[in-house]
């Protein structure tokens, strides 16, 4: 049987991290993040309805995109196949907080600040339009961790 054609897009790993004001907070693994605008101004999010990280979001309105290093490959299973409903992800996580006290992760190539403009439906998905407040390159002798790359090392399926 053939694949279908968008498993054939290669994707960068992204982690979602988020934080309300009264201090909860929780990360995820994304791949679906894609500027949408020229000047870098603009990013769209898509999150998995399912997934603490949106509720946590969408009461916020704030979260960081942290673009993933290949020696990050352990936050898969940490960030991504366990919820942050019923477990501190945070825990022995190098991390900070920016300004805003949302945390960015302290190992990763870097992190775009982002501010929730608006949200809309996509299927399981939810799309979150955001726009970019800061772009911070931590690490930036790193390389970035791909879907192909973690497919490879057989970390996810398909």
């Amino acid at each position: 049987m053939a694949k279908r054609l968008l498993k054939y897009k290669n994707y960068d790993v992204h982690s979602i991290t988020t934080r309300t004001t009264d201090g909860r907070q929780n990360a995820n693994i994304a791949t679906w993040v894609m500027q949408t605008a020229m000047d870098s101004a603009h990013l769209v999010v898509a999150l998995y309805k399912p997934d603490y990280t949106i509720e946590l979001a969408r009461e916020s309105s704030l979260l960081n995109v942290n673009l993933l290093a290949i020696d990050q490959t352990s936050l898969i299973r940490k960030l991504g196949q366990q919820s942050g409903r019923t477990k501190d992800k945070f825990k022995n996580l190098p991390y900070a907080l920016d300004e805003r006290g949302c945390p960015y992760l302290t190992e990763a190539v870097g992190y775009a600040q982002c501010q929730v403009l608006h949200t809309t439906d996509a299927g399981d998905h939810e799309l979150f339009i955001c726009k970019v407040l800061k772009q911070v390159v931590l690490n930036p002798d790193k390389t970035v961790l791909t879907n192909d790359f973690i497919r490879e090392k057989k970390l996810i399926r398909g």
